[in-house]
This record gives C-alpha cells, sequence and structure tokens, in this order.
C-alpha cells in the first residue's frame, strides 16, 4: 500500500477494504512516500488492523515519529495563497506519533520480498525524505511529486507545495531516465509521464 491517509481516515479504509474485496492481512507494508500529515496520519492505526510494516525515508522519519504537523511552502502564486489559508485550520488537526518499522535511506528499496515487481527509489524535493514506487512495468506511484486535481493545478503538473521544487525536476528526470510512463499521483488522478516533460 503507498501512504496511509490523513488521521481518522482508517473509517473510510476499511470501506475500501470490504468495496473491493481485500483481505486485510494480504497488505504486508506500507510505503509512505513522505510523512507529511495527509499521507501518513491514518498509517499507524492501518498497521494495527493488516499487521503491515510501516517504511519511510529517514529524513522524514522524525516527522512521523514525533507527530509533527509538515506542510512544505508554496512555489507558485496559488500555491503561497492557499497554504496561508490552509495552514492555521489544518494545525488543528492532531497527528498521532507512529514508529516506524523500515527506515529506508537513498538506495533503491526492492519489494521483491513483498511479492511485489518494483522498488522504492528516492526522489526529494516535495520533503527531504520524499520517495516513489517505481514497478517494472513503468507505473509510478509518484507522492507529491505531482499533483492533478483542480483544487492545485488545472491539469497535470509539478506540485504547488515543495521544499526544493528544483530537486523535484531533478527527481523527476531520475525516473524518467528509470523508465517511469504513467503516473499516479498523491493529488488527483493518473497522467502519462509526457506531461511532466513538458516541464522540464
Amino acid at each position: 500500500m503507498v501512504d496511509g491517509g490523513p488521521s481518522k481516515a482508517i473509517e473510510k479504509f476499511k470501506k475500501y477494504l470490504i468495496q473491493y474485496s481485500i483481505n486485510p492481512n494480504e497488505i504486508k507494508l506500507v510505503v509512505l512516500t513522505h510523512a507529511d500529515f495527509d499521507h501518513s496520519g491514518s498509517a499507524g492505526a492501518i498497521r494495527e488492523i493488516t499487521g503491515a510494516k510501516i517504511a519511510v525515508h529517514e529524513n522524514d522519519r522524525a516527522i512521523l515519529e514525533e507527530g509533527r504537523f509538515n506542510f512544505p511552502p508554496g512555489v507558485t502564486a496559488w500555491g503561497k495563497i492557499s497554504h496561508a489559508i490552509f495552514e492555521p485550520l489544518l494545525k488543528k488537526f492532531p497527528i498521532p506519533p507512529q514508529k516506524a518499522d523500515i527506515i529506508l535511506n537513498n538506495e533503491d528499496y526492492p519489494l521483491s520480498d513483498f511479492g511485489i515487481d518494483g522498488r522504492i527509489i528516492y526522489t526529494p524535493g516535495h520533503t527531504a525524505g520524499h520517495v516513489s514506487v517505481l514497478m517494472e512495468n513503468g507505473d509510478l506511484f509518484a507522492g507529491c511529486m505531482a499533483h492533478n486535481i483542480r483544487l492545485f493545478t488545472p491539469g497535470p503538473g509539478l506540485p504547488i507545495y515543495s521544499e526544493d521544487i528544483e530537486q523535484i525536476k531533478k527527481s523527476w528526470k531520475l525516473v524518467i531516465d528509470r523508465g517511469a510512463k504513467m503516473i499516479y499521483p498523491g493529488h488527483g488522478k493518473p497522467f502519462h509521464i509526457d506531461s511532466i516533460k513538458k516541464y522540464l
């Protein structure tokens, strides 16, 4: 499973298990692309239901384990405006501290032991510890390396929030060289890599 959603999303998770006929015990690993509140908040609760391990990069570990609020700054005009609007509201929601089971570093982490034909790769920029899951067929679960949701962008594009937008561009060049084709962002619908190539 990629990302754990915001805190208190566990009831929605349970509904999805029923909707898609998934046995909770089949989920062996929760890969956190990063430790922002909206991607990691329910990871611990999901672990309790599934028994899965939680994997996070060492650079985002403290955010996860201390239950720290993290919201990267805006890098576009709308990103800066919306950040100023949303941050005071989002800070009010509690974030439970959650212990990681697998601490990732900058090296690839093969997923073959979990029966997955792919690997976790280090793709910093949105946060210092951002990772993505690249499948052998070119599918990329990209977290917040890109956004494709109307609240943020009119179509597929680079994220409107980032700690280092230039580093994100370097991470995109990396995954393009590694064969990424179909992109599954953390926010919005999937899109083809050609949409990102236009920005680069």
